[in-house]
This record gives C-alpha cells, sequence and structure tokens, in this order.
C-alpha cells in the first residue's frame, strides 16, 4: 500500500509514523479573500462530500467548508411509530440526499461549556456595570454637596468682603467729610452694583438647563446630563449593561494644559470660567509701570564711615555703599593707579569719603594692646631694684675686657678678631653688696642701632674712652645716644697702664661735645681705670652704686613682667632663644609672654653664666626659651593672661606690620614716565645680589644696614634675604635663581645647603668679623665699576706728503715734530686745530723698515686703520690710554 495524492482516493494507506485511516472523499476550492487598503488573498477551501444511506440511494451529500457550526445543529423530527424518518427532512418532505454531520460527545460538551461561559460573563459584566453606576451616583452626590458646601463658602467670604469694603469706604467718606475735602462727584461714589463672581456663576450654571437646546450652553447642558439620563434601547431588545462615562472633550489649542494649577475650589467650581492674574502679578505690574515711569535720581545718603590705619578699597567702597570704580577713578583723579585690592592708609581714606559726601570716624585696631605696657603700680608696691649699665665707646678701647674684669670672666677670648660683635647683658655685685646689670655693646661702625638700643633700656651710660686714642667717631656716636636717651654718664678713662696714655687728652676732647667731668668742674663722674691690670674697678662699681642711689630705682616684683629684648638668636638645638631684660614684675616659668609679631610660652629661664633660673626679677638679664619665632631686637616683652590673647595681639601686630608694607609700596607707586626715566638713567647701574643668614638678630640688622650703604650710582648691594639660623638648602636655590652670592655670619651651611651649592655652582662665603665682611663686599662691588680712562700724551708729527702705494693705500709721510711717536697708539688727525679722525696708527716705517717708535726731529711714514683722507699740513697726535681701576 503506498501514499497518494488524490484527495478522493478511497484507499487505505499506512505510514510508518502514522495511524490507520480512512479517509473521506475531499475537494478543494480557491476563494479570493478581500482586505482593506485593496489588498487580497487567495484562500483554499476543502470540501467534503458525505455519502447518504437510504432508500434513495448511494447518493453524495452536498459540501460544505470543514468548519466548527456556529449553532447545534437540530435533531431530526421522528415520524410516527417512534422510528426515525429515513429520507424525510424537517418539514416532513424527502430529503434531497444531504444529510448534516452530527456532533460528537465532546463537541457537544465544548459547546454547551462555551455557552454557560458566556451566560456567567454577561451576568458579571452587567453586576459589574451596576456597581460603577451606583458608586458613580454616590460620587456626583458627594461631589455636588462640596460644591454648594464651597459656594456658600465663597458667598460668605465675598459677602463679607463686601462688608469690609462698604465699611472702610463709609469710613473714608467720613474721614473726608470730616477735613472738609469731599470733593468727590457723586457719580464716584455710588458703588458699584455687581453680584459677587460666586453668585454670577452658580446663576449662569442655573440658568443654563433653561436655555434653548440650539445654543453652545444647552448642547453643554445636554452633555452634562447625559451621565444622568438612562441610556436608550430597542423596544423589545435585551436590557445592555450601562457603559462607563465618556470622558469630556479637551479644549481645543491645549487650553486644559494652560489651565495652571488645579485647586479644589477650581475643580469644584468648574473650568468655563476665565483665568486671571493673581494679585502679586498685579502689584508687581504696577511697580514696573512705576519705576519705568519715574527716573528720578535717588536722593544722596551721606553715611559716617569707620576707617581703620590701613584699609583696601574693596573694604572702604563697602563702608560708603559706593561701587568700587567711582573709588578707583577718585584715586586715578589724584594721580594713583591702584587696583581695587590695594591697601591705602587712613588719610587717603577720609580724603575720599569726604569727597563723596560721607562723614569719617577714624579708630585705631590697637585696641588690643591697652593696657599692655606702662601700666602705673601703687606707691606701696614699688621696691628698690639693680640699675641697668650699658658700656658704650669706640671700638678697641677696651669696653669688654673691663666687663670681663669686673665679671672675672673672658668674653673677649671668645669674640673673633677681639672686637665685640654681639650685644650681651650681665649682672655683677659691687663691692657695697648691692647688684648691677651691664649690658655690652659692640662699639663697630656698623652697630649703630644696637649701641641706640642699649641706650634705650639703660639707667646709666658708662663711656669707655682709650687714653691712648682719644675720642674717635663711635665715642661722639655713643654721647649722643646717652643724650638723646636723657640717662646719666660716667667717663671710664680705660687704658692708663700703656706708655702713651693721656688722660688730659680726653678731658680736653670731651669738652668739644659738652662732657665737662667733675675734675674740670663739671658733674660727670669720671674713673681713671685699667682692665689689664684691674686698677680702680672697684671705684668704678662704688661709683655706680652710688649714682644709682642717687636716681632711686625702684620697680614693682609682684606684677606680670614687662621687659626688652636685647638680642635674638636661632638656635639649631633649642629654638628661638630671645635674650630679654626684665624691667617690671617678674617672669617665670611657664609665662605666655608677647614680643612683638611673635608669641610664646616660657619654657626655661636661663641666667649669663648658664644657671637654669625659675623666675626672673626686675633689672634681671634672662635667656628665654620657648618663642614660636625669632623676635625683632629691641621689642617689647609683656606677659599676657592667655594665650587667645596673645594670638590676638600678634595677629594684630603682623597685620599691621603687613598692611604698612603694601600701603608703603603703594604709595610709592609711579608712573610710566617715571618708570622709563628711572630706566634710562639707570641702564648703566648695576646690583651685587646678596643673600645673608647670621646667629642673631642685631648682627644681622648691623650687616644690612652696612651694606646699604656702600655703594655709588653705577653699582649697588641688595639683600635679597636675610635671616637668623644657618644657611639651608631653600637659601642656597633662592641664590641660585636671583645670581646672589651667599654670606653666613657665624653661621654654616647645612649638609644638604652644601650639597646643593656644589651642585649649582653657588659660592658660600663664612664670615665672623663684620668689616671683613664688609670689606669683601665692597672689593667685589668695584670689581663691577667701570675702570677710569686716562690718556698720556705720546708726541706729535706733521705731514708733508701724502704716497699712494698700490695694494696698501695712502701713506703720510711725517715728521715727529715733539715727543715719540709708537706703533699701535692712539693717534688724532687735527686739521686746522679741529679734530678729524680718531684711531689707531696701523704701520709706522722708518725708510722701507717697520719701526717701533720714531723719536722727534726724525721723518717716517704712517697709516691709520681704516682711514684714508689725509692732507698734506695736518698734525697727528699720537697717544696712549691708561685704565685705572676704581674702588668704592
Amino acid at each position: 500500500m503506498s501514499d497518494t495524492k488524490n484527495p478522493t482516493d478511497k484507499t487505505l494507506s499506512v505510514t510508518p509514523s502514522k495511524t490507520l485511516t480512512l479517509k473521506r472523499p475531499v475537494e478543494q476550492g480557491v476563494v479570493r479573500q478581500s482586505f482593506s487598503h485593496g489588498r487580497s488573498k487567495a484562500v483554499v477551501v476543502e470540501k467534503v462530500k458525505r455519502r447518504v444511506i437510504g432508500p434513495g440511494g448511494d447518493q453524495p451529500a452536498p459540501a460544505q467548508p470543514q468548519a466548527a457550526p456556529a449553532a447545534p445543529a437540530p435533531r431530526p423530527a421522528q415520524p410516527q411509530g417512534g422510528r426515525p424518518a429515513q429520507g424525510r427532512g424537517p418539514g416532513g418532505q424527502r430529503p434531497s440526499g444531504v444529510v448534516l454531520r452530527s456532533l460528537t460527545d465532546d463537541e457537544r460538551d465544548a459547546r454547551l461549556q462555551a455557552l454557560q461561559d458566556a451566560k456567567r460573563r454577561e451576568i458579571e459584566d452587567r453586576q459589574r456595570a451596576e456597581e460603577e453606576a451606583r458608586r458613580r451616583a454616590e460620587r456626583e452626590e458627594q461631589e455636588r454637596r462640596e460644591r454648594e458646601a464651597a459656594e456658600a463658602r465663597k458667598r460668605e467670604e465675598d459677602e463679607r468682603r463686601r462688608l469690609d469694603e462698604e465699611r472702610k469706604r463709609k469710613a473714608e467718606d467720613e474721614a473726608r467729610r470730616r477735613l472738609g475735602t469731599d470733593e468727590r462727584p457723586a457719580a464716584a461714589e455710588a458703588p458699584r452694583a455687581a453680584v459677587p463672581r460666586g453668585e454670577m456663576r452658580l446663576a449662569t450654571q442655573a440658568e443654563a438647563p433653561r436655555r434653548p437646546a440650539g445654543t453652545s450652553a444647552g448642547r453643554a447642558g445636554a452633555e452634562d446630563d447625559g451621565e444622568s439620563r438612562a441610556p436608550r434601547r430597542a423596544p423589545g431588545a435585551a436590557p445592555r449593561p450601562t457603559p462607563a462615562p465618556a470622558p469630556k472633550p479637551s479644549r481645543a489649542g491645549g487650553e486644559e494644559r494652560r489651565r495652571g494649577r488645579l485647586t479644589v475650589t477650581a475643580a469644584l467650581t468648574g473650568g468655563d470660567e476665565e483665568r486671571t492674574h493673581s494679585a502679586a502679578a498685579f502689584r508687581r505690574r504696577l511697580q514696573r509701570m512705576k519705576g519705568h515711569g519715574h527716573n528720578e535720581p535717588k536722593e544722596k545718603i551721606s553715611r559716617e564711615v569707620v576707617l581703620p590705619e590701613t584699609i583696601t578699597i574693596q573694604e572702604l567702597a563697602n563702608r560708603m555703599s559706593e561701587r568700587g570704580v567711582d573709588v578707583i577713578r577718585l584715586l586715578m583723579k589724584q594721580g594713583q593707579m591702584m587696583k581695587i585690592t590695594d591697601v591705602i592708609d587712613a588719610d587717603t581714606a577720609q580724603l575720599i569719603a569726604e569727597e563723596m559726601g560721607h562723614t569719617v570716624k577714624r579708630v585705631s585696631e590697637a585696641d588690643v594692646e591697652e593696657g599692655l605696657f606702662d601700666e602705673p603700680d601703687a606707691e606701696g608696691t614699688l621696691l628698690p631694684r639693680p640699675p641697668v649699665v650699658t658700656i658704650m665707646g669706640h671700638v678697641d678701647h677696651g669696653k669688654t675686657s673691663l666687663l670681663d674684669a669686673i665679671r672675672h670672666a673672658n668674653v673677649v677670648a671668645g669674640e673673633a678678631g677681639g672686637i665685640t660683635q654681639h650685644i650681651g647683658a650681665y649682672q655683677v655685685t659691687s663691692p657695697l653688696g648691692g647688684k648691677i646689670t651691664f649690658i655690652d655693646t659692640p662699639g663697630h661702625a656698623a652697630f649703630t642701632a644696637m649701641r641706640a638700643r642699649g641706650a634705650k633700656v639703660t639707667d646709666i651710660v658708662v663711656l669707655v674712652v682709650a687714653a691712648d686714642d682719644g675720642v674717635m667717631p663711635q665715642t661722639v656716636e655713643a654721647i649722643n645716644h646717652a643724650k638723646a636717651a636723657g640717662v646719666p654718664l660716667i667717663v671710664a678713662i680705660n687704658k692708663i697702664d700703656k706708655p702713651d696714655a693721656n688722660p688730659q687728652r680726653v678731658r680736653t676732647e670731651l669738652l668739644q661735645h659738652e662732657v665737662v667731668v667733675e675734675s674740670m668742674g663739671g658733674e660727670t663722674l669720671e674713673f681713671e681705670v685699667s682692665a689689664k691690670a684691674g686698677t680702680n674697678l672697684d671705684k668704678l662699681l662704688e661709683g655706680l652704686q652710688l649714682q644709682a642711689e642717687i636716681l632711686d630705682l625702684k620697680a614693682n616684683p609682684e606684677r606680670a613682667a614687662e621687659g626688652t629684648v636685647i638680642e635674638a638668636k636661632l638656635d639649631r638645638g633649642r629654638g628661638p632663644v630671645a635674650t630679654v631684660l626684665v624691667q617690671r614684675g617678674t617672669l617665670k616659668v611657664g609665662d605666655i609672654v608677647v614680643a612683638g609679631a611673635e608669641w610664646g610660652k616660657v619654657r626655661a629661664l636661663v641666667a649669663d653664666n648658664g644657671e637654669q633660673l625659675k623666675e626672673a626679677g626686675p633689672s634681671m638679664p634672662a635667656e628665654v626659651l620657648g618663642f614660636n619665632g625669632t623676635p625683632e631686637a629691641g621689642d617689647r616683652v609683656a606677659v599676657v593672661e592667655s594665650e587667645a590673647r596673645a594670638r590676638e595681639i600678634t595677629g594684630y601686630r603682623e597685620r599691621l606690620k603687613r598692611d604698612r608694607l603694601a600701603a608703603r609700596g603703594a604709595s610709592q607707586a609711579r608712573s610710566l614716565a617715571d618708570m622709563m626715566r628711572d630706566l634710562k638713567e639707570g641702564a648703566g647701574r648695576k646690583e651685587f645680589p646678596l643673600v645673608v643668614k647670621g646667629d642673631v638678630q642685631g648682627s644681622i640688622e648691623a650687616i644690612v644696614g652696612a651694606l646699604e650703604k656702600i655703594g655709588n650710582e653705577e653699582v649697588q648691594a641688595r639683600v635679597i634675604h636675610a635671616g637668623v639660623g644657618g644657611i639651608t638648602e631653600s637659601d642656597v636655590t633662592l641664590a641660585e635663581a636671583s645670581g646672589a652670592a651667599v654670606i653666613g655670619f657665624n653661621v654654616r651651611a647645612h649638609k644638604e645647603a652644601r650639597e646643593a651649592s656644589d651642585r649649582l655652582g653657588i659660592e658660600i662665603r663664612y664670615y665672623n668679623i663684620i668689616y671683613d665682611l664688609v670689606d669683601d663686599v665692597k672689593q667685589a662691588m668695584s670689581g663691577m665699576l667701570a675702570p677710569t680712562l686716562r690718556e698720556h700724551m705720546l708726541g706729535n708729527a706733521q705731514i708733508l706728503e701724502i704716497f699712494n702705494i698700490t695694494k696698501v693705500g695712502k701713506i703720510a709721510g711725517c715728521r715727529v715734530t715733539d715727543g715719540v711717536v709708537q706703533r699701535g697708539a692712539n693717534v688724532r688727525l687735527i686739521r686746522d686745530n679741529v679734530v678729524i679722525h680718531e684711531g689707531k696708527l696701523s704701520q709706522l716705517k722708518r725708510f722701507k723698515d717697520d719701526a717701533k717708535e720714531v723719536l722727534a726731529g726724525q721723518e717716517c711714514g704712517m697709516a691709520f686703520e681704516n682711514y684714508q683722507d689725509m692732507r698734506a699740513g695736518d698734525v697727528i697726535e699720537c697717544y696712549r690710554v691708561e685704565e685705572i681701576k676704581r674702588t668704592l
């Protein structure tokens, strides 16, 4: 058996993968199915032929598409007798031979189940629609009640507002009537008869259902009432579920979106009212209209401006409520080009503020220092204190040697070059039993500031004058410092043990400076002493003690300490160390002290002999450890109660120092023409940059002062950086960047600095004597000076004839009239007593041979370098130029 493709073949076919079946006769046909947009599709339709077995014979039933019927086929009517009528149709007629296929049990059950499911869904949909209708009715009823309540509240609010306006209007009318200014027309006084907006809207909504059906309002009312009406249905038709309410059509052009914020009141009152601007928008519009219409100039407001000692332009403009550009414009009119961040002093700020119409109140930030110094003590708290004596005089007159003899010490051995280059403070006991504090000052010319500082803190000045040298410049300077400080002067004539000593000469020379000693009828004490032999040292101490008793020196030791920084240095192991002379009160370990722009807590007190102290009383010198930085020599020291006060004071001082430097730099600002003129004038000026590091602050001050004094209009020393402490790597880097030399005074370079100097090729010079440092710098600066050129006349010659030689040029035949003419010397060609040419002599011949020089009376031939215009009768002047090295 085999399969066949003929659909009408009724043979049995066996397929390996299918069961044994009996195929029915099937006919196929093609039907064209049409779709939208002009599309179509061919569909294959199968037709099945059925045979009817009955009296009519074996006739095929009419073919029908093999598809599930939409309704169950009616059962055939049974004939009389209980037997099925074969060959009869439903109408009792005989069948035409076509018999419908009966349903199987599965198909019949599926159809019954589908009908039951459809009925159940219809019942559920009807129940759901009824529930939704009920909920919608409840929601509409609730919205209606809320709308009525909102309308009632709005009516009450409108009525209250109307009553308030009526009451206000009546009050205004009463006020105008009382003042007699009621001139308003009667027509304007009549209130506008208007119904509040809420009532108008309610009336409109109430009248809307009664409008004609053809109007828009009638249509809108019909649409609004559509939800409450029952749906129409045909007579006898089955009731349909109530459909869900359709949403209202949105307004054209996105009007619904432009409605703004949706509020409860807006939702309840409906969306048919016109949207208006808010009251705030109306007020803003009125303000804009008022501002554009009235451009009247504002009245100038005069303010009281508080001015400190220095202030920035920006801060000044803020305090005056003015623009910064206006302040800068005023400064430009005064010839000052400044930025808004520049700092100006109080005087300039006052001029600007007064120019702009403001008043000025000058204040000082120095209020933080009130009560820090010079508070008077009660008379009963004052106790005697030791005198402070300063040793002053010329260099190498024996000041330190005299003090060593008094202290039984050898300070001179530790000083380089045998001269004192530091200021020192010591305390000794006199033969009378009292203590005396000595301050030793250097006598070198560079230490003027040190001597002035010593004279300010002293009670008595001892002027040391060498008997074999007399009064010298630093001696005179010391006398002037003592007179300026207003302290008594005692003269100590030293070195009387020398053979050429002449004390009387010293007394006589002192008279020229208004210093009259007792032996010559004056009031100034004098003592002839010898530091080397120890002569009359006890008499000098007794005289100092007596002078102190006359002065009656007293201080209060029970108060906070005050003093002065005599010297300050940076110790690598101990940090900043300051030699402080306590003048009032008692300085204790643990006190918080302020010195200039530095502050700290006293960690240790060291006496002049190296002994550790717990406290230092009045007139006692001590080294103070614990400062956070190296203070300036000469700064006043005070004890404060807390670290906060110390930070406040030092912060103010540091800021004041910085602002003053900035103000000074700004005040020195020059115009472009001034800078161009200075550049032109100083085109040949040279600078010798230096980086100076020293051991103590006083030495640095003296070195910088001495270096600034040397120099002239051609060369000048410029100290780029000066500081206390060893030479660091940053100092070497700074010197390398600026092309400067590094100088160390009594200090050495760190290991890193030495390595950096070797790598960069920077020279580091060490000194321990100040005049050696100054002399070396002066010599180096002298090498930068242009040498002086001096002419040395050799002789004259007169041109007799000019010879033109081929390939050589013109040769002047000359006779030497006086002196000598040398080859290679400088010459001048003079014609009619006018210098025509200056140059050098290239050739000098005697006959045919080259000559080194030609003496007077002899003839020779001469040729000039790069010059041929020579004539007979011209005079040749021969000379040499010598360079003389200049020094400062």
